[in-house]
């Protein structure tokens, strides 16, 4: 199994950028296609962003296209999300999650992901 660690999170001004990290450790996370969700108290779990096991292909819900950046490093074992252009509704929790799946169909399903990392708070004031 892949244990993953968010970091990155903050309080940032509405408009600013955030890199949100997502380090692996256990077994190499390019055996792992893997996603961004974030969670508002009270809200279910919404899914961000997705990229597959070699980075070549992405996947992004409407709300966040062309201000968040996925991507990863398979050396550095990490997976990162670029976030610019920020809005008070990005505020969340944000979870990295990970999936060995050969085939992911339902990338924004919960239930794709078997490993999940604590979470990060993303704060973004108006």
């Amino acid at each position: 199994q892949v244990q993953l660690v968010e970091s990155g999170g903050g309080l940032v001004q509405a408009g600013g950028p955030l890199r949100l990290a997502c380090a692996a450790s256990g077994r190499t996370v390019s055996t792992y296609a893997m996603a961004w969700f974030r969670q508002v108290p009270g809200v279910e779990l919404q899914a961000v962003s997705f990229i597959n096991k070699s980075g070549t292909s992405t996947h992004y819900v409407d709300p966040v296209k062309g201000r968040f950046t996925i991507s990863r490093d398979n050396v550095k074992n990490t997976v990162y999300l670029q976030m610019n252009s920020l809005k008070p509704e990005d505020t969340a929790i944000y979870y990295c999650a990970a999936t060995n799946r050969q085939f992911v169909l339902r990338w924004t399903t919960e239930n794709t992901y078997d490993q999940w990392g604590q979470g990060t708070q993303v704060t973004v004031s108006s």
